[in-house]
């Protein structure tokens, strides 16, 4: 029977959303070390901060892997997790997990793209939005109209659009027939060509990293298939910044891989609320805070009955 443990990109990061974590043992510690290591005062960002602040791409994402880590060490016992995924910056966390990077080099190579990232995203005006529902043909076949890109294939009708704010003015103006498009609070076009001056950031600081082969399945979002190579993963996590999640294909393992149940870990919701849609029948435990950590370990511990 096979757990998996999944790492979100994006979640529920609410003002002071990190601040019930830091009731579990180790958690400030480790929040001290997260912050040194990711260039970014995490304690405050969790804990302080409003919503404009750390929705800063440079703030945000070495904060969701914070967060994500934490919850995971806050696991009481995580031998029947027989595998981890990771959605966009959530394949840092799920990296460490694996035990392909360690939780400094994590926070370290995330703290350094969420910088790259920035950057990239203010020399040009862009934006992302989601698709919800149509015909996914129809679609891809509109965005390439309009001069986007499919930043994010996630599955259960569900596509990000990215590129250029003219284009995503026209796609709301004009949806795919059957469609929602929803407009998404990102500083800019992430998972395109537009990020390309962020890649040769992050490989020169992925240079410096010996990582290791991982420990259990890790799935890859560049095409959804496990990786064996932990120098290959690290490769793609590169990549990836300028390319588009292939979320979709993850589930499609998952499903193939018999997963029985999915934890989402923290910042969660919205990964366990594509699977309920696309793995219907799988339970699953979205970790938001620690009182949700015995309902995620019930759930491990019924995978090992």
């Amino acid at each position: 029977m096979v757990m998996i443990a999944v790492f979100p990109g994006q979640g529920s990061q609410t003002p002071g959303f990190l601040s019930p974590w830091l009731s579990v043992d180790g958690a400030a510690e480790r929040v001290s070390s997260y912050s040194e290591w990711a260039g970014v005062d995490l304690l405050a960002a969790g804990t302080e901060w409003d919503a404009d602040r750390i929705r800063d791409t440079q703030v945000a994402q070495p904060l969701i892997v914070a967060a994500s880590l934490l919850s995971w060490h806050a696991l009481a016992d995580r031998s029947a997790v027989a595998g981890v995924a990771g959605h966009s910056v959530g394949e840092f966390a799920a990296a460490a997990a694996a035990g392909v990077l360690s939780d400094e080099d994590a926070l370290r190579l995330v703290g350094i793209r969420g910088r790259a990232m920035a950057a990239a995203a203010a020399a040009e005006q862009t934006g992302m939005s989601a698709v919800i529902g149509g015909d996914q043909d129809a679609v891809v076949s509109r965005l390439e109209e309009l001069g986007l890109t499919p930043a994010n294939y996630n599955g259960a009708g569900q596509i990000v659009a990215a590129g250029s704010l003219a284009g995503l003015q026209a796609l709301s103006a004009e949806p795919p027939q059957g469609t929602r498009v929803i407009p998404l609070q990102v500083a800019g076009a992430f998972h395109t060509d537009y990020m390309a001056p962020a890649v040769q950031a992050l490989r020169e600081a992925a240079d410096a990293v010996q990582p290791a082969d991982p420990g259990v399945t890790l799935w890859s979002n560049r095409d959804g298939a496990p990786v064996e190579s932990g120098a290959a993963f690290v490769a793609a996590l590169v990549d990836q910044v300028a390319s588009p999640v292939r979320w979709d294909l993850c589930m499609d393992s998952f499903a193939e891989a018999g997963v029985t149940g999915i934890v989402e870990l923290s910042p969660a919701g919205t990964l366990t609320g594509l699977a309920k849609r696309a793995l219907r029948g799988v339970p699953s435990v979205a970790v938001k805070t620690p009182d949700d950590l015995p309902a995620a370990q019930t759930l491990l511990s019924g995978s090992q009955a």
